[in-house]
């Protein structure tokens, strides 16, 4: 049992060195020392751990204000000389100081072992992690209401650990991954069909915008860099053209009677139909009872005689 144990003492030691490297790149600077504390306990002859619970210290002693200075319990002298060389020793010490301080703020964070991207559609989002020829079994991704915790931990290797914040807020039980051959893909759905601007939630974001969709009789919109046209007002202006325009002659009176048959009721449009379509064109009632039990009869105009075609 003892054996089995220590069987995973170097994987748990990958794991924490990795995440204390994390949360320092991220300025969490005492959770990282704790982390490096807690991997030190594990193997104090680890100088990876010493030597990183020494930056973390330096970086504290920064943030307060309380680095270290020269002590000033010295035996005095008399001497010019001697005492111009003491003041030149101290500032050259200062300086020194200084500049190891400001070497381990200026740090730059590790570069990412897995380089990844996202994009996204209404109602998911779609980050890829490009790691080539990754085991299924070395990959562990948990999910949160706003926050995913992915690690990739290859025998060998120090574990890679990837936990955004995310920009908006996901519904962890229809979140799924897939490890393929050259990638890791997971898939978060949106628990609002809003846009994302960034993968990672920030200071600095955008509100976004909830995309737009049409209902019942509301016209679709799309984001255009020129001002779109108002079609229903355009539609309006036609018809009321179109009902004030003046006619003359002929089109006039056609006018005429399409008004009468469009506002009409049913009666009096079979009645039109039925007196125009038998005389021939030449009578047009808008009298059912009266046209609607007999067969009307042509009645050409003054100076016109009517003819039958015969076949």
């Amino acid at each position: 049992m003892q054996t089995k144990q220590l069987n995973w003492i170097p994987q748990i030691l990958r794991h924490i060195y990795a995440k204390g490297q994390h949360v320092f790149s991220l300025k969490n600077i005492r959770l990282a020392k704790s982390a490096f504390e807690a991997g030190s306990t594990f193997a104090p002859d680890d100088t990876r751990f010493t030597d990183w619970i020494k930056k973390c210290d330096k970086c504290i002693a920064e943030e307060n204000g309380e680095l270290p200075t020269q002590s000033s319990d010295v035996t005095p002298v008399t001497s010019n000389s001697h005492q111009l060389e003491k003041t030149d020793a101290t500032t050259k010490d200062a300086e020194e100081e200084k500049n190891i301080s400001s070497q381990v703020i200026t740090t730059t964070p590790p570069k990412p072992k897995y380089r990844h991207e996202f994009y996204q559609k209404p109602e998911e989002v779609v980050v890829t992690i490009f790691a080539k020829g990754i085991a299924a079994n070395c990959v562990s991704i948990n999910y949160g209401e706003q926050i995913i915790s992915v690690t990739i931990d290859v025998p060998g290797e120090d574990a890679y650990i990837f936990q955004p914040r995310l920009f908006g807020k996901i519904v962890p039980a229809r979140c799924r991954y897939e490890v393929l051959s050259t990638k890791v893909e997971i898939r978060l759905a949106k628990a609002e069909p809003l846009q994302w601007t960034s993968l990672e939630y920030g200071n600095n974001n955008v509100v976004a915008q909830r995309s737009n969709v049409s209902s019942g009789n509301q016209r679709p919109t799309y984001p255009s860099s020129k001002p779109t046209k108002d079609w229903d007002k355009l539609e309006a202006q036609v018809k009321k053209e179109e009902k004030d325009e003046k006619l003359d002659g002929d089109a006039a009176l056609n006018k005429f009677f399409r008004d009468i048959y469009k506002d009409a009721d049913d009666d009096t449009r079979r009645a039109m139909r039925k007196s125009f379509v038998e005389s021939n064109g030449t009578v047009l009632s808008t009298n059912w009872k009266e046209v609607g039990s007999k067969m009307v009869e042509g009645t050409p105009p003054d100076g016109m005689e009517l003819k039958k075609w015969e076949h």
